[in-house]
């Protein structure tokens, strides 16, 4: 028997550029080998350069450091390297854990103007984002 999500009738969400979701709260935003790679070439830094200056290692991990107070090192009114973000941004809102129950999602949306507005996602296309093989489209 398949069990359906309970999200199964499908989700709306358009990201407002609030930037919300980028600062005020600590936390991880986990990148891996080809995500660094990315963002240091997108600065125009070596490996070592961009890992010194950016990242930090939890565990056997790498997330990206953070300015005082939780904000993402890399938001300043808006993203600065929107371009080569790391994946955990682009397929926000459609993480694991906020996909695992309604509470979690109905949460989240109570921290993010977007969700809950604009373009419909059915479920095939969540599935896709939570799995990290598509990104959310920018917003206005």
């Amino acid at each position: 028997m398949v069990v359906k999500p309970w999200y199964r009738e499908g989700l709306s969400f358009t990201c407002t550029r609030c930037g919300d979701c980028c600062v005020g709260a600590p936390g991880y935003v986990w990148v891996d080998r080809e995500e660094i790679e990315s963002l240091a070439k997108h600065l125009g830094l070596s490996l070592d350069k961009f890992a010194g200056r950016y990242l930090r290692k939890v565990g056997r991990r790498y997330s990206l450091v953070e300015k005082s107070g939780g904000d993402c090192v890399f938001f300043d009114q808006g993203c600065t390297v929107y371009s080569a973000r790391p994946g955990q941004c682009r397929t926000f809102p459609f993480w694991r854990s906020n996909l695992k129950s309604e509470r979690a999602w109905d949460e989240i949306a109570a921290e993010c103007p977007g969700i809950g507005q604009g373009k419909f996602y059915p479920v095939e296309e969540i599935e896709v984002l939570k799995r990290g093989e598509a990104e959310t489209p920018p917003g206005e």
